[in-house]
């Protein structure tokens, strides 16, 4: 089983995100899941993939080029996978994962949930898609489209296809089917 993880990579964010990206990856690890990642080594994402290694995990991150180029890349992952553009890096991690965890992020980390969770209502893939939001980032976003459901540009039964998390656990375990 491989749980993909759409987070930060943001130097900027509050320590308390790096931490959850932390115990996320230790969760996933010590579910016997392989993380799989953008392949960065900074912000939540790089404390998303040292969680999981910090307990034996196993690595496996997905970078355009031009990010390693930067010096961006997450050397220590057991298997980096470097490709030519975001567009191939997402449909890698769609292709190689088994359900999709999304912490809280910026408009990168919410283009990929939103792609993911469109493809999942579209049947392109029937994997599990998970926002892990403890500290209510994503608050006005369940509003919002709870609002254009409302207001029928969300079609009904998009919204269920997005379970809510409060705890690296329940997260773990939805994105385990269980």
């Amino acid at each position: 089983m491989r749980i993909a993880v759409f987070c930060s990579s943001s130097p900027a964010i509050d320590s308390k995100f790096i931490d959850l990206a932390f115990d996320l990856g230790e969760g996933i690890a010590r579910s016997g899941a392989e993380l799989v990642s953008g392949g960065g080594h900074i912000s939540a994402m790089g404390a998303i993939s040292r969680g999981a290694r910090s307990v034996g995990g196993r690595t496996i991150g997905i970078i355009p080029q031009k990010l390693v180029d930067i010096e961006f890349a997450d050397h220590e992952s057991d298997e980096l996978i470097v490709v030519d553009s975001m567009r191939t890096r997402k449909a890698k991690i769609e292709d190689m994962s088994d359900a999709f965890i999304t912490l809280p992020g910026g408009l990168g980390t919410l283009e990929e949930l939103f792609e993911i969770w469109v493809g999942r209502y579209l049947k392109f893939h029937d994997k599990p898609v998970i926002i892990l939001d403890p500290f209510g980032v994503y608050e006005p976003l369940h509003a919002l489209v709870e609002h254009l459901e409302n207001e029928k540009f969300v079609k009904p039964g998009m919204r269920e296809l997005i379970h809510w998390a409060v705890s690296v656990d329940e997260a773990v375990k939805i994105a385990h089917g269980k």
